[in-house]
C-alpha cells in the first residue's frame, strides 16, 4: 500500500491530544506521513515527539485560568465550547482547508467541525473519532450530562423515552449551532445533521478510543464504529519520567494518596488541593499532590507526607498509589483504571460526572461532585473505598483486562485498513 498523508485535527487539553499523538506513532511505525493540526500552544510538544505540526485557531492555551474556569462550569461548560466553536469556524476553516487539501485522509476530533465541512465540501476520505461514550448519546447505554446526571434514570422507563429526552436536548442545542449552520449554508453544505449528535460522525468509520470496559457498543451507535481501547501517552516532553525527589518520596514510606486535576480542572481547582491536604491528614495517610504550574492556596511549609509537584506521568504514579483521586477526565480516568488503584472521581463539567458514574457501575471507584468535595465527605469516601477490599480486588481484575488491550494500533490497524479498502476500490473504478 502506498504511503499516505494523513491529517489529525483535535482542539483541548492535553487529554484532547495525547491519544492522537499514541495513534500518529502507530500510523508512522505502518508507513504513513502525520500530521497533527492544533493549537500553536502545542507546537513544541508535537515536535518533540517527532511529528509533524501545523497551527490551526483558535489558539487554545491551558494557561488561561479564566478560560479554563468558563469552560469547566458545570451547567453550562459544553454550550460555551459549542458556541466558540461556531463562533470561531470560519477562521478555523481558513487555516485547515490548505492542509486539508494535501492530506490522503482526515482524522476528526468531536470539536473539528470546520474539519467536517472541509472533508464534506472537499470528498475527502474521512475517519471520525470519539474519545468517550458521551459523544454518541445514547438511548440505549445513556451517558449522565454534567448539569442533570439524574437524567440516565428516564431509562428505566425504556429506551423510547430516553432517545426522546436526547431528541430534546438536540432540539434546545440547535440554536448554539447558528452560526456554524449559517457558515455550511454560506459554502453549499446541508445544515440538516447536528454537528455535536450525528453530524460529528464519519459515515465511513468511527472510532471510538475508549475500552470496551468504558462502554460497550449499543444498537444506537452508528453501525460503523470500531472500538479500540484507549491509546496510551502521557509525556511531556519537558517531563522525561519521575523527578528524583518524587521518586525518593514514593520510596520513602507506603502508598500515598494521589491527588490531580487533569490538565484542564486544575485551572479552575479552588480549595481542591487545600481540602486534600487535610483530608490525607485526617486518615493519617501520606499523600502526593499533581497540582499543576501555578498551585495556589497551598501552605508555604508542607508536612514531610505531603509532597507536591506540577506533573508525573500517570503511568508511573498511579500503580504506586493507594487510591487515586482525580477530576473524570477521559484520560485521567483511563490511566486510573490502568493501575489497578481504586479511584475517587471528583466531577466538574462534560463527561467527568458519566465517568464517575461508569467508574462505581464498574466497581472500581466512588464519585464526588466537586461542590460536595469537602474535608468530610472526602475522608468519609475515601474510608469506604479503602476499608472495603472489593473495591481494590476490582480495580486489579479491570486493570489486567486493560492490559491486554493496546488503543493506538488497534486504531491504527482500523485507519490503514480503511485506507487499504479505498485505495483498492478506487483502482477498481478506474480500471473499470
Amino acid at each position: 500500500m502506498p504511503r499516505a498523508r494523513i491529517l489529525i485535527n483535535t482542539f483541548g487539553s492535553y487529554g484532547d491530544l495525547h491519544p492522537y499523538i499514541a495513534i500518529a506513532h502507530e500510523l508512522q511505525n505502518l508507513g504513513h506521513k502525520v500530521v497533527i493540526a492544533t493549537s500553536q500552544y502545542y507546537r513544541s510538544k508535537i515536535e518533540s515527539h517527532g511529528l509533524e505540526f501545523y497551527p490551526v485557531r483558535p489558539d487554545i492555551t491551558l494557561d488561561d485560568e479564566e478560560m479554563l474556569a468558563y469552560v469547566m462550569d458545570r451547567f453550562r461548560g459544553s454550550e460555551r465550547i459549542i458556541r466558540y466553536f461556531c463562533e470561531v469556524v470560519r477562521e478555523t476553516y481558513e487555516d485547515l482547508l490548505p492542509a486539508c487539501r494535501s492530506a490522503d485522509l482526515v482524522i476528526t476530533h468531536p470539536l473539528s467541525i470546520a474539519g467536517v465541512a472541509i472533508v464534506e465540501k472537499l470528498g475527502l476520505p474521512w475517519v471520525s473519532t470519539v474519545l468517550a461514550p458521551l459523544s454518541f448519546l445514547s438511548a440505549w447505554d445513556p451517558p449522565a450530562p454534567a448539569p442533570s446526571p439524574w437524567l440516565i434514570q428516564v431509562r428505566a422507563l425504556g429506551v423510547r423515552p430516553m432517545a426522546a429526552c436526547w431528541r430534546f436536548a438536540k432540539w434546545v442545542s440547535r440554536s448554539w449551532c447558528r452560526q456554524l449552520a449559517a457558515f455550511r449554508a454560506d459554502i453549499g453544505l446541508t445544515t440538516s445533521r447536528h454537528p455535536f449528535f450525528e453530524g460529528q460522525h464519519s459515515p465511513h468509520l468511527v472510532l471510538a478510543l475508549f475500552s470496551r470496559l468504558l462502554a460497550e457498543p449499543q444498537p444506537d451507535w452508528p453501525a460503523q464504529t470500531v472500538v479500540t481501547g484507549f491509546p496510551w501517552f502521557d509525556r511531556h516532553h519537558e517531563v522525561g519520567g519521575l523527578s528524583p525527589e518524587i521518586a525518593a518520596f514514593l520510596d520513602s514510606g507506603p502508598p500515598p494518596l494521589v491527588f490531580t486535576l487533569g490538565s484542564s480542572a486544575v485551572g479552575t481547582a479552588k480549595d481542591f488541593f487545600q481540602v486534600s491536604i487535610e483530608v490525607a491528614q485526617d486518615l493519617g495517610m501520606r499523600a502526593l499532590l499533581l497540582a499543576g504550574q501555578n498551585p495556589k492556596g497551598l501552605p508555604d511549609r508542607l508536612p514531610a507526607s505531603i509532597a507536591v509537584t506540577s506533573y508525573a506521568p500517570h503511568s508511573e504514579v498511579f500503580p504506586r498509589a493507594a487510591a487515586v483521586i482525580h477530576q473524570g477526565g477521559v484520560g485521567t480516568t483511563a490511566q486510573a483504571m490502568r493501575s489497578g488503584r481504586p479511584m475517587l472521581v471528583v466531577p466538574f463539567s462534560h463527561d467527568q460526572p458519566d465517568h464517575g458514574i461508569r467508574m462505581h457501575r464498574l466497581g472500581v471507584g466512588r464519585w464526588l461532585f466537586r461542590t460536595c468535595y469537602n474535608k468530610k465527605n472526602a475522608a468519609r469516601e475515601l474510608r469506604i473505598l479503602l476499608s472495603d477490599s472489593r473495591y481494590a480486588r476490582r480495580a486489579l481484575e479491570v486493570a489486567a483486562a486493560i492490559a491486554r488491550e493496546n488503543g493506538a494500533v488497534s486504531a491504527a490497524n482500523a485507519v490503514h485498513e480503511f485506507l487499504s479498502t479505498r485505495l483498492a476500490f478506487s483502482s477498481v473504478s478506474r480500471a473499470s
